[in-house]
């Protein structure tokens, strides 16, 4: 295990020859760094924050530093727990993992970790193993239900990647149409507008091109899903000025829908993208419970599955 300092915190390093990746114990488990040592790239965005604050449960999303990996679970936005035992409770912003105390341990050789968190409020416990293979980084997770009856939920990897203009996002073929569901952005329209992808006009009348990455000064926010399930199971980005990729792999049966989110200087003058495959749309684990589009764990039972980033470059 190589324990190191990160921007204040302790760090355990996960690291071979061809990637660098940190993550934070004390922070959820949160992945910080991904670096490609052949290049140097730093795959994460990274905020100017020296110091990282260790969030309280509960807290707003917004309100720290949001670079890195944070796992999001139960929903994404802010919402009332659907239903059954626990209808009306509050699930906070970005729900609570992220902002929870986690249980972990590295593995002495610095290539595996081990991490579980339990939610003070809903009857889960949520765990993740962490291992470094080659050119990947392999995530196991499992949800298990304690409760005699079943429970819902969203989970998403919020993981925001440096970008620049010659970032693009690499998606299966198939996938053809999106939805926006982002309120700020200025192109793509209200709540709902569907959009052909990647090309499509803009409200304004102008071609766009939504795999691309625009630069910073356009200061805009947009988030959208694509309307029919990832059945291929992946998804990436490549930097076209380095021809490195970055590619996602996951079962698709178990995290069947994928969102994008990119700040394009439109949120507190950030620059990333995120790739958001998740088990639930949208965003809003109260709306998909409405429209049968979120994930179902039955009772005193488990959900499982795999989360893959591979760095490719030629």
């Amino acid at each position: 295990m190589q324990q190191t300092v990160y921007k204040g915190l302790t760090a355990w390093k996960l690291e071979n020859d061809v990637l660098c990746a940190a993550f934070l114990p004390g922070y959820a488990c949160k992945m910080a760094s991904l670096v490609h040592k052949k290049t140097g790239r730093e795959f994460l965005f990274q905020s100017s924050d020296e110091t990282l604050r260790v969030p309280e449960y509960g807290a707003s999303f917004a309100d720290y530093d949001s670079s890195g990996f944070d796992e999001v679970f139960p929903s994404i936005d802010a919402c009332p727990y659907p239903d059954g035992a626990w209808k009306g409770l509050p699930i906070p912003d970005h729900g609570e993992v992220w902002a929870l105390p986690w249980e972990s341990v590295c593995a002495p050789n610095g290539l595996s970790i081990k991490a579980v968190v339990h939610s003070p409020v809903f009857p889960y416990i949520f765990s993740k193993n962490i291992s470094l293979k080659g050119n990947e980084i392999i995530f196991e997770y499992r949800v298990e239900n304690t409760a005699t009856e079943e429970f819902k939920f969203i989970w998403t990897p919020h993981c925001l990647l440096n970008c620049s203009a010659a970032t693009r996002i690499l998606t299966p073929a198939q996938l053809t149409q999106v939805m926006t569901v982002e309120h700020s952005t200025k192109h793509l329209g209200p709540w709902g507008t569907l959009h052909n992808y990647p090309l499509t006009t803009d409200v304004r009348g102008l071609k766009m091109d939504l795999s691309a990455t625009e630069p910073r000064s356009v200061c805009n926010c947009e988030k959208f899903y694509f309307t029919d399930k990832n059945t291929a199971g992946w998804c990436g980005i490549e930097h076209t000025d380095t021809h490195e990729k970055l590619i996602y792999t996951y079962d698709a049966e178990k995290v069947p829908y994928l969102g994008i989110w990119k700040t394009q200087g439109g949120y507190r003058g950030d620059y990333n993208i995120a790739l958001e495959p998740c088990t639930g749309i949208y965003d809003d684990l109260y709306v998909a419970n409405k429209i049968r589009r979120a994930a179902v764990i039955g009772p005193q039972s488990g959900y499982e599955w795999d989360f893959k980033m591979k760095v490719e470059s030629i």
